[in-house]
């Protein structure tokens, strides 16, 4: 292959696609969307994820190996591009960049998609998670983390307010998304699938009389989260199995909800490791 095309002009055709791939809209209409630093490019790489193009600006870069990094994703069937340090800023979307920009194609992933077992003899029960609503994208990010921290099976996106190629998405899960199954659909449809493959659902709420520690969290599973604003919806706190609540002994009648995932699904990986 050929040495990367250079850019330095601000008014580039795809520098400027790049600045509105920041866009919702823009990001849907092309499918694409951007993934910025060295950590998470090489974790899409790693799970194969086909990256169409890769920016870099060497004198951005913080260490060693992002000319390997390159190398690999160039090998991958990445086209690479390098900019002016000034033309990298315009894209980043960073404070501080690192000199690394992918653009990756979107996917959608159905709840037939995922991979729960068999379920035969030996088999790890599902352990799932559902989130409801969540508004902000740095934490949808922090809640993928943690179900990959705790060993979830697939996080269930419902009912979205927030777009989960969001660059604060992909910059808070640290490239995670790229590793979690993850599934966006309504509510119902999720609440019927849990039903009919027989998963027991806990949803956290600070109306519940039960304590989260106090139930048994083994066997298939799904804890189900709600938004920042205004927690659970009434559908869910209708068709959950079992409400519980995190107790609070201050003034504060709530946790930041990546917080309240975290405590939860690490009390489920407690019992269901013990």
């Amino acid at each position: 292959m050929g040495a990367p095309e250079k850019i330095s002009s601000l008014q580039n055709p795809r520098i400027k696609h790049l600045v509105k791939l920041r866009d919702r809209r823009s990001r849907d209409e092309a499918g694409v969307f951007l993934v910025e630093g060295y950590r998470e490019i090489r974790r899409a790489l790693e799970k194969k994820i086909p990256l169409v193009e890769v920016y870099f600006s060497p004198e951005w870069f913080l260490g060693e190996n992002e000319p390997a990094l390159l190398a690999s994703a160039e090998a991958a069937g990445a086209q690479l591009f390098e900019l002016s340090k000034d033309a990298f800023a315009k894209v980043a979307y960073r404070e501080r960049p690192d000199g690394l920009l992918a653009v990756a194609p979107q996917w959608k992933r159905a709840l037939d998609d995922l991979d729960l077992g068999a379920g035969g003899p030996g088999a790890k029960p599902p352990f799932l998670l559902v989130v409801e609503a969540i508004e902000k994208p740095g934490n949808l990010g922090t809640i993928l983390r943690s179900a990959d921290a705790a060993g979830c099976d697939a996080v269930i996106v419902c009912d979205p307010v927030t777009d989960i190629f969001n660059p604060n998405v992909v910059r808070a899960s640290t490239g995670v998304l790229f590793s979690v199954p993850l599934v966006v659909e309504e509510s119902a449809r999720v609440a019927a699938w849990l039903q009919a493959k027989k998963i027991r659902t806990v949803a956290t709420t600070p109306a519940a009389d039960k304590i989260y520690s106090d139930v048994d969290l083994r066997g298939p599973l799904a804890v189900i989260m709600g938004s920042e604003q205004y927690g659970l919806s009434e559908f869910w706190l209708k068709h959950a199995d079992v409400p519980v609540r995190i107790p609070m002994a201050g003034q504060a009648d709530s946790l930041n909800v990546a917080m309240a995932t975290i405590i939860t699904l690490f009390e489920a990986v407690r019992q269901r490791t013990r």
